[in-house]
């Protein structure tokens, strides 16, 4: 009688346990963010396409309502002043096959500066010898 009640007893005590174990499963997702740096080459209505010195073609970004655009500070500037040929670091996230920025950081251009124009001026003596 004893190993009946046992046996019933681990048995309800097991479904018990599998019912909570079932019950409180959850989902945990992960997004991973990675970022690239670059420049700038076409920036439209939803895609942001920067090129950099590591890939041998463009790489193209989807962008939504939620991208946030700072400066290298952190300090938020707006949308209007991304142009092309501006220095960036893209933070993306994958979505399916599309690579969609999170976040986008305005670099500080690069300054240009001139060749440098170096004047000689030669002199010339000639000495006559008679």
């Amino acid at each position: 009688m004893k190993i009946k009640h046992t046996l019933q007893a681990l048995l309800i005590g097991g479904s018990i346990l599998s019912g909570v174990i079932q019950g409180n499963a959850q989902s945990i997702t992960t997004t991973q963010t990675t970022n690239t740096a670059g420049t700038i080459s076409e920036f439209g209505p939803d895609t942001l396409v920067i090129r950099t010195e590591s890939a041998a073609a463009p790489v193209r970004y989807s962008y939504t309502e939620k991208t946030t655009y700072t400066d290298e500070a952190g300090v938020a500037v707006s949308r209007d002043v991304i142009k092309s040929g501006a220095p960036v670091t893209v933070y993306y996230v994958l979505d399916g096959d599309r690579m969609v920025a999170s976040r986008v950081v305005l670099g500080k251009p690069v300054a240009i500066v001139p060749d440098k124009i170096i004047e000689k001026k030669t002199t010339t003596t000639t000495t006559e010898t008679e």
